[in-house]
C-alpha cells in the first residue's frame, strides 16, 4: 500500500512539472535564490558587485518563447561591493544617485528563441533616470516541483551595457594615461523563479445560532 502511495505522488509530482513546462507561467522571483551579479574594470582588474533587493516576474511559455515576458526592479541602494566607504560613493550623485533614483528597472519589449533552451530577450533598461534599449541573452535551466511543493524554474542571463549612457559618468584620469574606471560593466544574473501553491480560502465564521 505505502509503494503505491509513493508511485502515485512521484507520478503526479512528474504530470505537475510537465504541465508547468508545457503551458504558459508566471515565475516570481525568489531573491533568496537568486543572484544580480555584476562587474567593471578598475585599473587593470575587474572588480565585482551585486544588488541584494529586487523583485520581478518572469512569463515564460516553452512552447511558444517568444510570447514570454520579463519585470524587474531593483533596488539601486542595495549595492553591496564588500567596500562600504566604496558602496557609499557608488550610490552618491557621482554614480547610482539613490536619493534621486531609487531604482533600476527592466522590462522586455521582445523575446527571440535562438536555440534550445537559449533566448535573446530585448528590453527597455531604466536606470539614474535614463531609458535605454538592453538586450539580455538568456538560458532557461529547467523547472518542476520543490521538496516544499512549490513549482521552481532556473533561468541565467548575461549582458553589456555602457555606464555612460545611463549618465554615470563619474573617472579620474591615470598619471600613465588612460582611466580608473572602464565604461562597460558586464551584468550576470542568476535567478530562480517560483509558483507558490494557492492558499486555500479563509473558512468563514460559523453562523450564531439561534437560541
Amino acid at each position: 500500500m505505502r509503494r503505491s502511495v509513493v508511485a502515485v505522488a512521484l507520478a503526479l509530482g512528474l504530470a505537475l512539472a510537465s504541465a508547468a513546462q508545457a503551458a504558459p507561467s508566471t515565475w516570481t522571483i525568489d531573491p533568496n535564490h537568486s543572484q544580480v551579479g555584476f562587474s567593471i574594470r578598475h585599473f587593470f582588474s575587474k572588480v565585482p558587485g551585486s544588488f541584494t533587493k529586487y523583485s520581478g516576474t518572469i512569463v515564460y511559455d516553452p512552447e511558444k518563447p517568444a510570447a514570454s515576458t520579463v519585470k524587474a526592479e531593483i533596488v539601486a541602494a542595495s549595492i553591496n561591493t564588500n567596500n562600504e566607504k566604496r558602496d557609499g560613493h557608488l550610490k552618491s550623485e557621482d554614480f547610482f544617485f539613490v536619493e534621486k533614483y531609487p531604482t533600476i528597472t527592466f522590462e522586455s519589449t521582445k523575446v527571440t528563441p535562438v536555440a534550445d533552451k537559449k533566448l535573446m530577450v530585448e528590453g527597455n533598461l531604466t536606470m539614474r533616470g535614463v531609458t535605454k534599449p538592453a538586450t539580455l541573452d538568456v538560458t532557461f535551466l529547467g523547472a518542476g516541483p520543490s521538496m516544499g511543493g512549490e513549482q521552481r524554474a532556473g533561468f541565467e542571463a548575461v549582458t553589456k551595457v555602457n555606464r555612460k549612457d545611463f549618465n554615470i559618468l563619474w573617472n579620474k584620469t591615470l598619471d600613465q594615461g588612460g582611466t580608473m574606471l572602464g565604461d562597460d560593466v558586464e551584468i550576470r544574473i542568476g535567478i530562480e523563479g517560483v509558483i507558490r501553491p494557492a492558499e486555500p480560502p479563509a473558512k468563514a465564521d460559523a453562523a450564531p445560532s439561534k437560541s
